[in-house]
């Protein structure tokens, strides 16, 4: 049995499956708000709950575990592991206060130069918080929620750390990083050890075993982040497929053998194994269909359309102006005019409109140098609407379905068997 944790934007998951992608457990842990996601107590108790909610005969027989957690959510701990600050969250923009530092540090369009990224966490941090002269560990979610199962301080991976600076083409971390620790400002900060994700970290502590009824054989896996983990459950493990998540914006992820970055268009490739994930991501999707229809008036209504008729509208699906992948604009405007009376024709040209969008985006992840587009894996709500998949198929010209697994735990438990 191999059991993966998904900390996510709005609580955790467990799922257990075993060595024939079967699922034989699952939990779940939900947030009561958004400030207890800030609280590394409050995944402490998560991850130990959700453990203890998978029945007792599952458990003994669990041979590995990973967790992925949230890009770029980040904390200090001391040398025990307790944390110092309270966790600084995936979209927590207040490094836009050191933008300029941020710059003269990095290189050139490198992918940390952006408010949210885990470098300009640890820079502000630096900045801001008093430090001591101990020795304080920069980790993110999974790290810690790893360190709280197999006791080594201090180890991420190089999906987590991608943001932190680390150059996952030489598995190193680069110069311009290694001197701003060195420095006087950051000489007490430790970066985490860097392993492959799904590398053995170490067995389960003492404590663990005892707490929780597991193997003292059972194994603690290098993590990842929640989308790369989400990628991993889809099915998609060949170069040319892709995923595409319909939630709330677009966001595509081409798996190719060619690594493409562009900060002109915020595509950066994430290390998949040999292969490279190269990910865009576009302000249209399912907010916007949220924000004309319904629930049950999308379902409705998208049953009395036709996906093999052209609706005769062209539209750029936005909720407000601009938009950076596929165009980088920050003044385009919404493009949602002339709005037919029939809500149905209406909605025809938003999901022709959003498609139209997803297609330029894999056409520009192509045209910068990823693998061809192949077929394509749908996660997110827009996934569970046939006639939405029917009609981005036809833009597509490449077989559309549904992702095999849409959970990111899934993804997480086939990594910790995968090694």
């Amino acid at each position: 049995m191999y059991l993966g944790l998904d900390f996510g934007t709005s609580g955790a998951r467990a799922v257990v499956i075993d060595s024939n992608l079967q699922v034989k457990a699952q939990a779940k842990y939900v947030w009561q708000n958004a400030e207890e996601n800030k609280l590394p107590h409050v995944w402490q108790n998560a991850l130990f709950s959700l453990i203890s909610d998978i029945p007792e005969n599952i458990r003994q027989e669990i041979r590995a575990i990973a967790i992925d957690g949230t890009s770029a959510t980040v904390l200090l701990c001391n040398s025990y592991g307790k944390p110092v600050t309270e966790a600084l969250l995936y979209n927590d923009s207040r490094g836009v206060a050191i933008m300029d530092k941020l710059k003269s540090i990095a290189p050139p369009n490198h992918p940390v130069i952006s408010a949210t990224s885990s470098f300009a966490k640890l820079l502000w941090l630096t900045e801001n918080i008093s430090l001591s002269n101990q020795t304080y560990y920069f980790l993110h979610q999974a790290d810690w929620l790893g360190f709280l199962l197999h006791g080594k301080l201090g180890v991420s991976d190089y999906n987590n750390v991608l943001k932190l600076g680390y150059d996952v083409g030489d598995l190193s971390y680069p110069d311009w990083l290694t001197n701003f620790i060195n420095s006087e400002v950051g000489k007490n900060i430790q970066l985490p050890e860097v392993v492959i994700p799904g590398a053995t970290v170490g067995n389960v502590t003492t404590e663990i075993v005892n707490n929780f009824s597991l193997s003292p054989q059972c194994l603690v896996r290098g993590g990842t982040t929640d989308s790369i983990a989400a990628f991993i459950a889809s099915g998609a493990n060949t170069p040319g497929e892709a995923v595409t998540s319909l939630g709330s914006t677009l966001v595509l992820k081409l798996l190719s053998p060619t690594r493409v970055d562009s900060a002109q268009y915020g595509i950066y490739s994430h290390r998949l194994g040999n292969l490279w994930l190269v990910g865009g991501a576009s302000n249209t999707g399912g907010a916007v269909l949220r924000h004309f229809f319904s629930d049950f008036e999308l379902e409705n209504f998208s049953k009395q359309i036709d996906s093999n008729v052209e609706s005769g509208l062209d539209y750029y699906p936005l909720l407000q102006k601009g938009d950076r992948f596929p165009i980088n604009n920050p003044e385009l405007l919404p493009r949602l005019a002339p709005r037919p009376e029939n809500s149905t024709i209406f909605l025809h040209g938003l999901l022709e409109g959003i498609a139209k969008i997803e297609l330029r985006g894999y056409e520009l992840l192509q045209a910068l140098g990823a693998a061809p587009l192949t077929k394509v894996y749908t996660a997110g709500g827009g996934a569970k609407n046939p006639t939405f998949t029917a009609i981005r198929e036809r833009y597509l010209g490449v077989p559309t379905m549904k992702a095999v697994y849409t959970d990111a735990a899934f993804g997480s438990a086939v990594l910790a068997m995968n090694n």
